[in-house]
């Protein structure tokens, strides 16, 4: 299964729309894009997960590395789910604790 990722900017966030699984194959190809971002000066980024199929714990794993990676920038990271699928990977993990999750990208970026 192959990972669409698009990054778009809502007001001064960074907006990386995620289409297909997140899995141990497709989370090195999200992860360089979530490091590409910060260090082209992206501090505050919303990740899309709307159009996510599957998330595994590898997953998790690049989401978690992103928040930590934008927090030392001052930053912030926050998800945008509706799916009861997805959310119960977060409810189950107690991530629904650290990741601010939204029901729209607007409320994500604050606008």
């Amino acid at each position: 299964m192959e990972l669409g990722i698009d990054v778009g900017k809502v007001g001064s966030h960074a907006v990386v729309d995620v289409k297909g699984e997140i899995d141990v194959y497709t989370a090195p190809k999200l992860r360089e894009k979530l490091i590409e971002l910060v260090s082209e000066g992206s501090s505050d980024i919303v990740v899309n997960l709307e159009g996510v199929d599957f998330l595994d714990s590898t997953g998790l794993g690049v989401l978690v590395g992103a928040l930590k990676r934008v927090k030392a920038h001052e930053g912030s990271l926050s998800l945008v789910c509706t799916q009861d699928k997805i959310l119960k990977i977060f409810k189950i993990t107690g991530l629904t604790k650290v990741f601010p999750i939204h029901d729209t990208v607007e409320d994500a970026a604050g606008s």
